[in-house]
């Protein structure tokens, strides 16, 4: 009996901490998501898992993400498209449930200024957000764009609306701030480099604040596929109900871009 018990612990474990790997922070790092090309019309990546686990208990996992990118052919305005969603099912509940939708635009002002507009939904139980909406927009400056090395900047305004997943439910509007500090690097043709790091304090409160770093790097083994390493970290000062205030995850994996 103890070693069931124990089995179904070692189960769980190891698939929470996959689909949290898998999975996305609060903050996205749209920087991360750009790719760096000349190419007008549509790119995009995609990527997914799944996991069936059946011994004493039954695991179901899932996991997809995706995004699109298009550019005008006259080089002035940019669409990105982000989605992600992570499944956990344990013996037929859900036990881990999040997704997220991103859009933005982003329209070139001059050489070193261009102005950007996005929207974003996303649910996560782990940090006990129901539901998050978000509205902006703001300038984003371009500091250093040199062949192999380029680094960015933006300070954007954006109104948002959260419902925490507590009882009794939770629910606020505030206006927040969101810049960002991001860098790309190419040592070799085949090698990618990117880090960025975000302050969002909320306007009534700068106490009340969110802090991201991501760093990637990215191998390209082929024309289409490529192996890339990630490091989050996140500390929200005052998250949702009892969620942690620091997340950070390490991982691994490998995207297929068309």
């Amino acid at each position: 009996m103890q070693s069931t018990l124990l089995l179904k612990k070692a189960l769980l474990v190891l698939a929470v901490l996959f689909f949290s790997i898998a999975g996305k922070t609060q903050i996205v790092n749209v920087e991360s998501a750009r790719m760096q090309s000349d190419t007008v019309g549509w790119q995009g990546s995609f990527g997914a898992a799944f996991s069936m686990t059946r011994n004493t208990i039954k695991i179901f996992g899932a996991n997809a993400d995706a995004h699109l990118q298009y550019k005008t052919s006259n080089d002035q305005g940019l669409w990105l498209i982000l989605g992600n969603y992570n499944l956990l099912k344990v013996s037929g509940k859900n036990f881990l449930s999040d997704g997220l939708f991103h859009l933005r635009y982003n329209r070139k002002v001059n050489e070193w200024l261009r102005w950007e507009f996005f929207g974003q939904y996303q649910n996560n139980d782990i940090t006990q957000i129901k539901s998050r909406i978000l509205l902006g927009t703001g300038p984003r400056f371009k500091l250093i764009k040199k062949p192999r090395f380029k680094m960015y900047a933006a300070t954007l305004m954006m109104y948002e609306n959260e419902k925490e997943a507590t009882t009794p439910a939770v629910e606020h509007s505030d206006l927040r701030n969101s810049s960002y500090l991001s860098f790309t690097w190419l040592p070799q043709d085949y090698l990618e480099m990117i880090s960025t790091t975000y302050f969002q304090p909320r306007l009534a409160e700068f106490g009340d604040y969110r802090f991201m770093n991501q760093f990637m790097f990215k191998v390209k083994a082929t024309p289409h596929f490529s192996l890339a390493v990630k490091w989050n970290y996140l500390h929200d000062r005052f998250p949702a109900g009892t969620a942690p205030k620091t997340i950070y995850n390490f991982s691994t994996g490998f995207t297929y871009e068309l």
